[in-house]
C-alpha cells in the first residue's frame, strides 16, 4: 500500500466517449480529465500548478493530436478517419474535463463498427474508457481496458442483457480499482475471526460466529451504499465530490483505528451501515459521469450494485478462510490486525490530507 501510485487515492482515471451513428457519419464527444491530459501533454505552460482555459486553448491541436492517436474507428474493416472539430471544458463529479467534438466519415452505414481505444493505457493500467454508442436502435455501453482495447458493435435492437453485463463488469472493476473501498472492507474484516475482550483479542472458537459477523457487515454495507448510490444517480440527493472523497478517506481511518482502540462499539455492522451511506455517493460518481439515458438507469443501477457485491464477496471468500486458519497465531493478531490496521490508517490519513487540501504528499 505504501508503494501505491497516488492516483489510486482518488477516483479512478476514466474518460467518457459518446458516439452517435447516423448512416455513414459518426458524431462523437470525448470527455478527458484535464489532470490526465496535463500529465501527457503538459498543459500548465506558466508552471503555477493550474491549467487555465487559455493554456488549454493554446494547446488544442496538441491535445487533439494526442487523443486521436489513441482512438480509431473502422466500419466493416475499412477505416473511418476521425477529425476533431471543437474543444471546450465541462465539469464532472471529480473535476474539469476537456471535451473534444469528433466526426468520422465511413464508406457506408457500418454493419460492424470496430472501436480501438488505447488512451493512457501505457502510463496508467488502471485507466478505463467508458463508451456509450447510440445507433438509432438503442444505446449501449462498453468499458475499454488494456485487456480489451478493441471492441466491435453491430447495429441491433437494444440488448438489455448486454447492458446488464456491462454494468456488472463496471461494478466489479470499480471495487478492485478503488483502493480506498478495498482498504475499508479489509479494515472491517480483519477482526471478524477474533473477539474483543478486556484483556485483548482472542480467536473465535468456531467458524460460524465469524461468518455471521462477516455476513452482517457486508449486508449492512451493501444496503447502505445501495441507498445512497440510487439516490445520487437518480439526482434525488447529491453531495460535492471533494466532501465525499474526504469522507470516504476519513471512514477508512475510523474503521482501521477501531481495530486498535474501540470507538465504534461492538455492533460493527451498524458502523458499516453508517459509513456505507457515504461510500454509496462515491460509487455514484462513476455512474453520474456516464450520462446514461433515463430508461437504462434502473438496469444499470441494478447491474452496478450486483458487480460491486461480486467484487466484495470475492475479497471475503479469499480473506476469511485464510484469516480463520491464522487467527490463533501471534503473527495474525500483532502483524495482520495490529500492523495492518496501522498501515491502513496512515495511508487513509494521507489520502484525507491530499483530498482536503488538493495536494500530493507522495
Amino acid at each position: 500500500m505504501f508503494w501505491a501510485h497516488p492516483a489510486l487515492a482518488h477516483k479512478p482515471s476514466d474518460s467518457y466517449l459518446t458516439l452517435e451513428v447516423r448512416e455513414a457519419i459518426v458524431q462523437g464527444r470525448w470527455d478527458i480529465a484535464l489532470r490526465d491530459l496535463h500529465n501527457a501533454v503538459d498543459l500548465d505552460s506558466d508552471g503555477n500548478g493550474e491549467v487555465t482555459w487559455g493554456e488549454l486553448r493554446a494547446r488544442e491541436s496538441d491535445v487533439a493530436s494526442f487523443a486521436l492517436s489513441h482512438l480509431a474507428l473502422s466500419a466493416d474493416g475499412v477505416a473511418c478517419p476521425l477529425v476533431s472539430n471543437g474543444l471546450r471544458v465541462a465539469s464532472h463529479s471529480d473535476g474539469a474535463y476537456a471535451v473534444l467534438s469528433l466526426r468520422a466519415t465511413c464508406p457506408a452505414l457500418p454493419r460492424a463498427l470496430r472501436v480501438t481505444y488505447t488512451l493512457f493505457f501505457e502510463s496508467d493500467p488502471q485507466h478505463r474508457g467508458i463508451v456509450r454508442i447510440d445507433d438509432g436502435g438503442g444505446t449501449r455501453t462498453a468499458i475499454f481496458s488494456p485487456r480489451e482495447s478493441q471492441q466491435t458493435f453491430e447495429p441491433s435492437k437494444p440488448n438489455r442483457l448486454g447492458q446488464l453485463g456491462a454494468a456488472v463488469r463496471l461494478g466489479i472493476e470499480h471495487i478492485f480499482a478503488g483502493l480506498d473501498h478495498l482498504c475499508f472492507l479489509v479494515a472491517l474484516l480483519l477482526p471478524a475471526v477474533l473477539v474483543r475482550e478486556a484483556s485483548g483479542w482472542r480467536p473465535v472458537p468456531r467458524l460460524r460466529p465469524a461468518l455471521v459477523d462477516v455476513l452482517k457487515i457486508v449486508t449492512a454495507f451493501t444496503v447502505a451504499h445501495s441507498i445512497t448510490l440510487s439516490l445520487s444517480a437518480l439526482e434525488v440527493l447529491r453531495l460535492p465530490s471533494r466532501l465525499v472523497e474526504c469522507g470516504i478517506a476519513a471512514s477508512v481511518v475510523v474503521a482501521a483505528v477501531n481495530n486498535l482502540v474501540p470507538i465504534l462499539g461492538k455492533d460493527r455492522w451498524a458502523a458499516a451501515f453508517a459509513l456505507g451511506l457515504l461510500h454509496g455517493f462515491g460509487f455514484s460518481a462513476t455512474l453520474m459521469d456516464l450520462g446514461l439515458p433515463r430508461q437504462n438507469l434502473a438496469l444499470t443501477l441494478f447491474g452496478f450494485n450486483v458487480g460491486v457485491e461480486i467484487g466484495q464477496m470475492a475479497v471475503v471468500a479469499a480473506f476469511v478462510p485464510l484469516a480463520y486458519l491464522a487467527r490463533r497465531t501471534w503473527v495474525y493478531r500483532r502483524v495482520a490486525l495490529g500492523g495492518g490496521s496501522v498501515a491502513i490508517a496512515v495511508v487513509a490519513g494521507v489520502w484525507f490530507v491530499e483530498r482536503a487540501l488538493g495536494v500530493k504528499i507522495f
